[in-house]
């Protein structure tokens, strides 16, 4: 299989789908490799590391994507890149489809096989290849919370761990799963005072067991979230559903009662967003925004701040499912593995990822109706 390897040119973002240690894995195994000049610079990775594992450098971005059988990315193809894409090619990347209704479209008509990062899942209900990244976007909440909580940011002036006699920042984090609590742990370890609402009480149980009581949790209601929220210094969103649109859990109003300079950080904005009044996604070269006197920072690609750290983190999950359908093509693997099966969101036209499909009021196919007869 020809595997090809675009340079991201979503505004900074750095990292990179393949390392030169997974070029030469395919390589080994006879499978051709394309990467773009560049590709890896963000990540410290020189073209040379490339040629030397096996790939072939590539300077044209439109060739490489037209020629290869498999395009592996880090973030959703942008506009720009839509009809470079052709029938039966495989797309292998973080899609985010319901919050992305024309890329979708674009996925349909050119009749792409696309499989999201984010929708690979196992029979645990674990997320393989969403869950490096939530680590890193939920410990780099905290940074640039603390960081935009400063005044000169527009933030409220408050440091986050205090000091001997003046309390330390009040972090709120709506949700307690990957990022949930990679963020506590950052928020704690720098001195803050934690809340953690989550809606399932097993997971409640867990949180107290590793945190050993030193942070707040709580029952997700309407009426706690109503009430955290008001007394949030650093409020962050950190709720996923597979797949579908993030549910709204705060309102517009609720961030209006929130103290001016208090700072929002919502990593779910890739799927639509948890608070009402995160309405856009930012960019690392324009992050914030003012509303009701609250900074809204929105970046949908947080983790592409530390590329180093990302793109090994990444890649290190996702390679063995490269691999995997390198080596058996992508029928044949998705058949023989459900967690694979599960990634793939559209496929010869059709929406196949039913919470996709509901989210942007589309028709859903299951994926075993469109191998019927094959």
């Amino acid at each position: 299989m020809l595997i090809g390897v675009p340079r991201e040119i979503k505004d900074n973002e750095n990292r990179v789908a393949l390392t030169p240690a997974g070029v030469e894995e395919l390589t080994s195994r006879g499978h051709q490799v394309m990467v773009e000049t560049g590709a890896g610079s963000g990540s410290g990775i020189l073209d040379e590391e490339y040629e030397i594992a096996g790939a072939e450098i590539v300077e044209d971005s439109p060739q490489l994507i037209r020629a290869a059988d498999m395009i592996v990315k880090v973030k959703e193809p942008l506009p720009s890149e839509y009809e470079l894409f052709r029938p039966g090619q495989i797309l292998f990347t973080y899609l985010h489809l319901a919050a992305e209704p024309e890329l979708t479209r674009a996925l349909i008509e050119n009749r792409v096989t696309a499989i999201a990062y984010e929708t690979i899942q196992l029979s645990d209900g674990s997320l393989p290849l969403l869950k490096p990244m939530s680590e890193v976007a939920g410990r780099m909440a905290v940074q640039v919370g603390a960081q935009f909580l400063e005044k000169p940011y527009g933030g409220r002036g408050v440091l986050l761990g205090g000091v001997p006699g003046v309390p330390p920042a009040e972090v709120v984090i709506l949700g307690g799963g990957i990022v949930g609590s990679n963020a506590a742990r950052i928020a704690l370890g720098m001195g803050a005072h934690v809340t953690v609402i989550e809606k399932n009480p097993e997971r409640l149980r867990y949180l107290s067991d590793i945190f050993h009581g030193n942070i707040m949790l709580v029952m997700s209601n309407r009426y706690n979230i109503e009430r955290a929220v008001g007394y949030a210094d650093l409020l962050i969103g950190a709720v996923l559903i597979p797949g579908a649109k993030t549910p709204l859990l705060v309102t517009e109003e609720m961030v209006m009662a929130m103290k001016p300079g208090s700072v929002i950080v919502d990593i779910d904005v890739d799927q639509g967003g948890c608070i009402e009044t995160v309405d856009r996604r930012t960019t690392h070269s324009d992050p914030v925004y003012m509303k009701h006197d609250v900074v809204h920072y929105s970046v949908g690609n947080v983790a592409a701040a530390v590329p180093r750290t990302s793109t090994f983190a990444l890649t290190n999950a996702t390679l063995p499912y490269i691999l995997q359908i390198a080596e058996m093509g992508v029928r044949r693997a998705v058949l023989a593995d459900d967690s694979l099966a599960k990634g793939v969101n559209v496929i010869g036209g059709a929406v196949v990822h039913q919470a996709v499909a509901e989210a942007l009021g589309l028709n859903y196919v299951p994926l075993e109706e469109m191998w019927i007869g094959q």
